[in-house]
């Protein structure tokens, strides 16, 4: 049974900020998460406040630049099949068709599949964990075949979100609008370890929404992919995945980013296996030797250390694909 609320839906970004500004209050845009949450008893809602009806936070447009505006109501079957989405970030196109199923993405949104609450079994059951306000997290020496290996020191949950990693490798930014006015955020900075604050997954502050997502004009020559890793081949969240976005200067690398889904509270960038590909072209060997650094400093717990192969089996098959284009 969902909790009683009232229900509101602005027309304007102006009126959605006053209404999200109410104690109590929740945004919400294709629901697909906020519902089970609050089924779930996992969140309180007093006021939920509809996005729907915000026209101008629909679509995809380009920028005088040569980047991308993603409106965030933008749904995940659109991203999948657009196509300057596909031509110039194939990452992204790829993650979004990834997602979850065909009914979820056609109803789900990009700024709600960014903003995602924790999938762990403890978070979403009758347990007051660390990340609900408690003081223990109890998937550590619990049932973590799913959970962590980077990045979960005081809360092993994994970011759910498949497009995030592949618009954090695009060097996106997130467009919020609130109380204070608008502000952006390069997504590098728009997700909350644990050991920063252990009760919040993002840095959107009470009254804020998100409003648009920005990628940059990509290299003149650039190539991208997301390879995921999951037990079903539809529906799943991603056991193990890896967005990767290469800028070339004819076959030599230039810039290189690998961000790994599935394994850490937040979209978990691998630097050290970055720079391994820098001034290089693509090999074979080169990729091997890529795939082993992608899983440095990984910390198992007792049941889900095959996560650090799958780490690397997804940055080499990822890899594979680009050098296949190549």
């Amino acid at each position: 049974m969902l909790p009683t609320f009232t229900y509101v839906q602005p027309t304007t970004i102006g009126d959605a900020v006053r209404a999200l500004a109410t104690p109590g209050a929740r945004a919400c845009a294709g629901g697909t998460d906020l519902l089970g949450c609050l089924r779930d008893r996992v969140l309180t809602v007093e006021t939920l406040v509809s996005l729907n009806g915000l026209t101008e936070l629909h679509g995809v447009s380009e920028l005088a630049n040569g980047g991308l505006r993603i409106g965030a109501l933008t749904t995940l079957t659109e991203l999948a099949s657009h196509a300057l989405v596909h031509a110039r970030y194939h990452a992204l196109a790829a993650a979004a068709a990834a997602a979850a199923s065909p009914q979820l993405r056609n109803q789900g949104t990009i700024g709600g599949n960014l903003c995602q609450r924790p999938r762990c079994w403890y978070y979403r059951g009758d347990f007051h964990c660390a990340r609900k306000g408690g003081d223990t997290c109890f998937a550590k020496e619990g049932e973590n075949q799913l959970h962590a290996i980077f990045g979960g020191d005081v809360c092993v949950m994994v970011h759910p979100s498949d497009t995030a990693p592949a618009l954090m490798a695009l060097d996106a930014s997130v467009r919020l609008a609130g109380p204070a006015g608008a502000r952006t955020v390069a997504l590098d900075a728009f997700f909350v370890l644990p050991s920063t604050n252990y009760t919040r997954e993002t840095v959107v502050e009470p009254g804020e929404l998100v409003t648009d997502i920005l990628l940059p004009p990509p290299p003149a020559i650039a190539v991208s992919t997301y390879r995921k890793l999951r037990a079903r081949g539809a529906w799943d969240f991603a056991l193990t995945g890896a967005a990767v976005a290469l800028g070339l200067r004819g076959k030599k690398i230039e810039r290189a980013r690998i961000v790994l889904s599935g394994v850490a509270p937040v979209p978990w960038r691998v630097e050290l296996a970055e720079r391994e590909l820098v001034g290089h072209e693509l090999s074979d060997a080169l990729i091997e030797r890529v795939a082993q650094r992608a899983s440095a400093g990984a910390t198992p717990l007792s049941a889900n250390g095959y996560k650090v192969a799958l780490v690397r089996g997804a940055v080499a098959e990822a890899l594979s694909e680009l050098h296949v284009q190549g």
